[in-house]
């Protein structure tokens, strides 16, 4: 108030000052955690240690296509829509407006964990859904399988997935090349949201007869594109209308949901996003990227909350680098090095079952992706896959036409061309997955830890040495 005072915004006193100090003293700010780098750093592991003291845990972008693994009491969930803090009994999970929904995969993705363990009981009563969020189920018979092929049991494949595939099909032939997506539909659901013509919960739930009529347009849109599609309309509008009184005690208005959580009684919040910085739609190595924005602002649009109450974000980051699917990837190691850290890390997508890409650490990704975050901390993960190595390099800078660049190239022509100039470090060759301290690790470990830190600028505030809550090690 003083400050406004001396720029002569308001005077200390005035009714404008006593609003101020009320929203200041009411609001709560929410703590994020991003993916850093490709995504599959373990951010699932990250929000449910975080979530053990949450109120609240929020998904905001993105769809059936993250694939976050949790391992609680020895039971392993996998979590593709819902958040992975659901496993906390006391927490209430979020999807956001900025979410694209498949109706069939979230219930089927809590029954099957549900079977697991008792992470899940009452999951429905716990779950809250933004009525803004768009639908991405829209389902209908796939006949051309030849284009899009499909699994003996999937006989009624779901739409958006089949264009999807269709779409990846279309881009082999014309251009050589696809994106590498997931195939689950998540770009056509957001090129429909983009093209107004996406449906929304909040459609579904109101009035069916007019749901069905843009139902019925969107339907005849996409097979005047896809003239493979076979459309049982009638058939599909029956099982979407079967979800209406299962969805209807879970669905809120998000944006004066997130206002009550975030000017009501204290909360704390936590923000999970999927995906990561470099495969955002608009910072990512385009196109090779998600159709959403997977970095900080996207928190704010995917959730309807203003910026003033973002809080801590964390970024969470592997001790070496990986990618799945297609795509530059300028610290590859297509050789011994990549196929140790591949095997040893287990590095299979959770969502595509490809196998991942493997590489060294680079910086000068990491120090993009916290340009446009602005870390406050970073969790560094699978630090023990690096332990049988006799020495580690890192990527620091990058030369195009053996000239050092200061940023990351957007394009990735320029990209392919990238040398990466690597500092060695030695490998510790021990055992960290006991360490339960920075102390127990061994000294070579810990200056590893110290260089990333002094080269990226941000204090790393835990560190993975395995796959259990136990085995995050926790700096401050």
């Amino acid at each position: 108030k003083q400050r406004a005072a001396q720029h002569g915004e308001v005077s200390p006193g005035t009714g404008a000052s006593r609003n101020v100090s009320q929203w200041e003293s009411g609001s709560h700010r929410v703590t994020v955690v991003l993916g850093a780098q490709w995504g599959d750093e373990g951010k699932g592991k990250v929000v449910d240690l975080l979530a053990q003291d949450a109120d609240m845990v929020c998904r905001c972008q993105g769809g059936n296509n993250a694939g976050h693994t949790v391992v609680v009491d020895s039971v392993e969930y996998d979590f593709h829509l819902l958040p992975s803090g659901i496993t906390n009994p006391k927490v209430t999970a979020f999807i956001g407006n900025g979410v694209v929904i498949h109706l069939p995969g979230l219930f089927e993705e809590a029954e099957k964990n549900l079977r697991k363990g008792k992470g899940l009981t009452d999951w429905e009563k716990r779950l809250i859904i933004s009525d803004r969020a768009h639908i991405g189920d829209l389902a209908f018979s796939e006949v051309c399988e030849s284009v899009c092929p499909l699994s003996p049991s999937s006989a009624v494949f779901d739409f958006h997935q089949a264009v999807d595939g269709i779409q990846e099909q279309q881009r082999q032939e014309q251009a050589g090349k696809n994106l590498g997506t997931t195939k689950k539909g998540i770009g056509p659901v957001y090129s429909a949201k983009a093209a107004r013509s996406g449906l929304r919960i909040c459609d579904l739930l109101a009035d069916f007869h007019q749901f069905s009529e843009r139902y019925k347009v969107l339907a005849q849109q996409y097979k005047s594109m896809y003239p493979t599609l076979e459309i049982d309309i009638e058939g599909e509008l029956v099982k979407l209308k079967d979800y209406v009184e299962q969805l209807k005690p879970m669905v809120r208005d998000g944006v004066h949901y997130m206002y009550e959580a975030l000017h009501g009684p204290p909360k704390k919040i936590l923000v999970e996003g999927a995906n990561a910085a470099l495969l955002d739609i608009d910072f990512g190595t385009y196109p090779f990227v998600t159709s959403s924005n997977c970095t900080v602002g996207g928190v704010c649009t995917g959730l309807g909350m203003p910026p003033q109450n973002v809080g801590e974000v964390y970024g969470v980051v592997k001790a070496y680098t990986t990618r799945v699917g297609i795509g530059a990837f300028p610290s590859e190691q297509c050789n011994d090095i990549g196929e140790l850290l591949q095997s040893r890390g287990k590095e299979v997508g959770v969502t595509t079952g490809r196998k991942r890409r493997c590489g060294w650490l680079d910086l000068v990704l990491l120090k993009y992706a916290h340009m446009i975050n602005g870390f406050t901390a970073l969790a560094l993960t699978k630090l023990d896959i690096l332990d049988v190595l006799p020495e580690i390099k890192v990527g620091v800078a990058y030369k195009v036409d053996n000239e050092t660049i200061p940023h990351f190239p957007a394009n990735q022509e320029v990209l392919h061309r990238v040398e990466v100039q690597y500092e060695t470090l030695p490998g510790w060759n021990s055992d960290t997955s006991t360490a339960r301290s920075f102390e127990d690790l061994p000294e070579s470990a810990q200056k590893y830890v110290r260089f990333i830190e002094d080269h990226v600028g941000v204090p790393v505030k835990w560190i993975g040495v395995g796959k259990s809550r136990e085995s995050m090690i926790q700096l401050f």
